[in-house]
């Protein structure tokens, strides 16, 4: 499988953060990887990681909804205000424990690429990868 540029992990806990690049490493899904704790760091590095990165490489952001100052879906709002060809350059996929349904509500209007529950496995992984960059896991 080619790997992707990087992947940017977003969430308010550390200790997830840090689970989800153990996994993706282990997997081999990126060269890169950065974590943020809140939405105005994440912000940040994404504006830098999606000046490099391109439509055939989007970047790939694991977002967490719920976070104390910028939360997952004030930082997409920030996303939209973006030139066009920075958001092609970027797959921006949710991830939460939150399945209510006033926050799928608000969820589902988003223009990101999807939701994926917590925790993260292989098995998300690998269906992101199929869905939004065509690649996926070799058979084992």
């Amino acid at each position: 499988m080619r790997k992707l540029s990087s992947v940017l992990l977003v969430d308010d806990d550390p200790l997830t953060n840090d689970l989800n690049e153990r996994l993706l490493q282990q997997l081999g899904v990126a060269d890169q990887y950065l974590a943020a704790t809140d939405g105005v760091a994440a912000f940040a590095a994404l504006d830098q990681l999606s000046q490099q990165a391109n439509p055939t490489s989007p970047v790939l952001v694991l977002l967490d909804v719920k976070m104390p100052g910028m939360d997952g879906l004030a930082f997409v709002e920030a996303y939209q205000q973006l030139p066009p060809a920075q958001q092609q350059a970027v797959v921006i996929v949710m991830h939460t424990s939150s399945m209510s349904s006033v926050d799928l509500g608000r969820i589902e209007a988003l223009p990101i690429a999807g939701l994926v529950s917590k925790p993260l496995t292989k098995e998300k992984v690998d269906t992101i990868l199929k869905l939004h960059y065509q690649r996926q896991f070799p058979a084992r």
